[in-house]
C-alpha cells in the first residue's frame, strides 16, 4: 500500500507540477485563450500554489523532515480540485472536470492514508 501511495503522490506532484508551470510560463500560442478565461495574477498565483502541491507532496516524504506537510499538501490539493471542478462544470467543460474529479479522489485518498492509515514517520534525532 505504501508503494502505491507514493506513485499517487508522484502522479499528482507531476500534474500539478506541469499544470503550475503551464500557467506561470505560457507558451506564446496560449497566452490570449488563458488571459480571456482567468486574470494574469490569478494565473500567477496558481501557478506558484501548484508548483509548491508538487513539492509539498514529495519532499517532506522523501527527507522525511516534516512529513505531515504531505497530508496537508493533499488536503490544499482537495481544495483545489473542488474549485476548479466546479469551474469547469459552470463552463460546461465536463472532460475537464471529469479529471479534476479524478486528481481529487486521488488527493483524498492520499490525504486519508497519509494521515490515519499509512503515515510517514519522521527523521528519529540521534541523542548524545
Amino acid at each position: 500500500m505504501n508503494i502505491l501511495l507514493w506513485i499517487l503522490q508522484i502522479l499528482l506532484a507531476v500534474a500539478f507540477f506541469l499544470h503550475g508551470w503551464l500557467f506561470l510560463s505560457p507558451p506564446p500560442e496560449l497566452v490570449e485563450q488563458m488571459n480571456a478565461s482567468l486574470p494574469r495574477w490569478f494565473q500567477l498565483f496558481l501557478g506558484v500554489a501548484e508548483v509548491l502541491a508538487a513539492a509539498g507532496l514529495t519532499l517532506p516524504g522523501l527527507t522525511r523532515i516534516l512529513p505531515w506537510l504531505v497530508t496537508w499538501a493533499a488536503a490544499g490539493v482537495m481544495i483545489v480540485m473542488v474549485a476548479a471542478t466546479i469551474w469547469h462544470v459552470v463552463r460546461g467543460e465536463m472532460s475537464s472536470a471529469g479529471v479534476t474529479l479524478l486528481l481529487l479522489a486521488m488527493a483524498t485518498f492520499v490525504a486519508y492514508m497519509r494521515s490515519r492509515v499509512i503515515p510517514i514517520r519522521g527523521r528519529r534525532t540521534a541523542t548524545a
